[in-house]
């Protein structure tokens, strides 16, 4: 993890990342058939299916070498790679490019490798993405791009660097690259629904998974084995997955911050210590400098409703944003607008605006919202944890590292604590 930025270099940075013009980008492989080197990092199903996308994107790419902290998961994956006949010819991973471990990335990244696949745990996200950047290489990373604020900060200054080196770095929040998604958004940029009032998004989901823990892990290797489980590896729900539809919120918002946010949550039903110390519902208020107000809710139980969505009120109409079917809309009452344009595969359209823009040395970079919707995640997470009042600058500055005092499979990790609101202190 890097060092903590201070204030100061942290705003100075975000602007950069906000008015830095795109440098021109390298002139290697642009608009030629070079193939392009793939490297993944963090061989989880989500890794396996970024990879194969990026194999789709364009005929002249190679996947070339894999890491991941556990073999198995990298030998699963490569065995479901070569099991796609439509890519099978494009996965060339000899056993020299396959590294394990927890120094598998840069291995990865200094195998000669000219795109790096980032989709291992979010934790390692903002050290992976600064040494990508550092050697010169395009990015596709996963969200969420951190799990605590100088992870944020750091993944600031990296975006940052890598525009100054004319790389792609895009993110995977792929709602902003779907059709419907973003025909939506552009209407109501346009005042469709009239000043924005007030949001919901909701995510409502089942269970969620845990591996029982095996005689032979160590406290390293079961919190690993369980990474979506413990806030130092995944951030909590509220970051690792419902930051999709904060994010959306964010996009309709002009990606203006919230100004602060109070919240609430904890664990009602998830609560054996397979599950780790996150929470399985959260419930968050953001408001905005405008006096708009996002209502924010999160559960992961097994046997409710189920709801993915987001919901935007303004003065004029409202909408829905949704993936269900004519789950794009914005009602009026007298004239409702629903979505009907041509659909688009967002994981997919995403690797190919990312392997275009190396093709045309036109570097697309998503460094600024992937790092804000993060924090707004994160800042959620804070005000429900301690439940305390947490301002955008509170968040943007705090000092809280999640990270665990050595990297080593046989360092001792006792199970951490569970947030206590009114106990837990905000850093």
């Amino acid at each position: 993890m890097l060092p903590v930025s201070s204030r100061r270099d942290f705003l100075k940075t975000s602007a950069t990342v906000v008015a830095g013009t795109l440098a021109a980008a390298p002139a290697v492989h642009a608009a030629g058939s070079d193939v392009l080197r793939i490297g993944l990092i963090g061989c989880g199903g989500r890794g396996t299916g970024a990879a194969s996308q990026a194999l789709r994107a364009e005929k002249h790419v190679k996947l070339v070498a894999m890491g991941d902290a556990f073999e198995d998961r990298l030998q699963l994956s490569l065995t479901n790679l070569l099991k796609d006949a439509d890519i099978a010819a494009k996965v060339d991973v000899k056993d020299a490019q396959k590294f394990v471990g927890f120094d598998a990335c840069k291995q990865v990244i200094d195998s000669g490798v000219d795109v790096v696949l980032l989709c291992e745990p979010p934790h390692f996200r903002p050290g992976h993405l600064a040494y990508a950047v550092e050697k010169g290489k395009h990015v596709f990373a996963e969200k969420p791009v951190a799990v605590d604020s100088p992870g944020v900060r750091s993944v600031l200054q990296s975006c940052a660097e890598a525009r100054k080196k004319g790389l792609s770095v895009v993110s995977g929040l792929c709602l902003r690259y779907d059709n419907g998604f973003k025909e939506t958004v552009r209407r109501l940029h346009e005042g469709a629904a009239g000043q924005v009032l007030a949001m919901q998004a909701n995510d409502y989901r089942g269970g969620r998974w845990s591996k029982p823990r095996q005689p032979d892990w160590s406290d390293m290797t079961y919190q690993m084995r369980n990474w979506y489980n413990f806030t130092w590896l995944s951030g909590d729900f509220n970051v690792e997955q419902h930051v999709h539809f904060l994010d959306v919120c964010a996009w309709v918002m002009k990606d203006e911050p919230p100004v602060r946010a109070v919240g609430m949550g904890g664990r009602q039903v998830l609560t054996a210590p397979a599950y780790g110390n996150i929470y399985d519902h959260l419930s968050v208020v953001y408001e905005y400098a405008s006096g708009a107000k996002l209502f924010s809710n999160t559960r992961q139980q097994k046997g409710c409703k189920n709801d993915i969505s987001a919901h935007v009120l303004g003065t004029k109409a409202r909408a829905e944003l949704s993936e269900r079917k004519r789950g794009l809309s914005i009602k009026t009452g007298d004239s409702d607008w629903f979505f009907d344009g041509k659909e688009n595969q967002m994981y997919q359209t995403e690797h190919d605006e990312l392997f275009a823009s190396i093709r045309a040395g036109k570097p697309i970079n998503n460094g600024d919202y992937m790092c804000k919707s993060t924090l707004m995640a994160i800042m959620g997470r804070m005000a429900c944890y301690t439940g305390q009042l947490i301002t955008w600058d509170m968040a943007m500055n705090s000092k809280e590292d999640l990270s665990p005092p050595e990297y080593d499979w046989k360092v001792r990790l006792p199970d951490p604590p569970v947030a206590m609101p009114g106990v837990t202190k905000f850093v």
